[in-house]
């Protein structure tokens, strides 16, 4: 898979040796650091790190999640999440309002500037996907699609499913 052509010619998974998955974990390591390294430019403009980021984004897709929701599906402790949404309230970026139905809660909404930000920081993945795609051929969306819900654990693959096509 080091190539273009060898990436085309790699064995049906049940034939895969350990050096092939070796690889494939490697290249999942590769591509992550590059498809974090355009926002992680962006970010450290504004002295925030990946944290911000998740909080940014899933807020964003999830206009009026809750805290708590938000501290499911980010898998962080409360302290973690306190740090960084303090930050992100008091620089502009998010707002909190109270549930109409429950005073109790705590909803998450992007502020102007936070929807800007988070276009921003969407704006070069997206790129990076959409040339992924194409390079992989035109109908390999719905594969990397699997594969990357395969590496969900599996008792959270509903809920992820129901975040990512809400």
């Amino acid at each position: 898979m080091a190539s273009d052509a060898a990436h085309q010619t790699m064995p049906p998974a049940q034939q895969l040796g350990d050096d092939d998955v070796v690889e494939l974990i490697e290249l999942l390591y590769f591509a992550y650091r590059d498809f974090t390294s355009d926002p992680d430019a962006l970010l450290a403009e504004f002295g925030f790190g990946r944290a911000h980021h998740r909080v940014v984004h899933f807020v964003g897709r999830n206009t009026g999640i809750s805290v708590a929701e938000l501290l499911d599906v980010l898998k962080i402790t409360k302290q973690s999440l306190a740090r960084v949404l303090r930050e992100l309230v008091e620089r502009g970026f998010v707002e909190q309002r109270t549930g109409d139905a429950d005073r109790r809660k705590r909803l998450l909404h992007l502020t102007d500037e936070g929807r800007k930000l988070h276009q921003r920081l969407m704006a070069p993945q997206m790129a990076r996907v959409r040339e992924a795609i194409a390079h992989a051929g035109a109908d390999s969306g719905p594969v990397m699609q699997q594969l990357l819900y395969g590496l969900v654990n599996a008792q959270d693959r509903d809920q992820v499913e129901r975040i990512v096509t809400s």
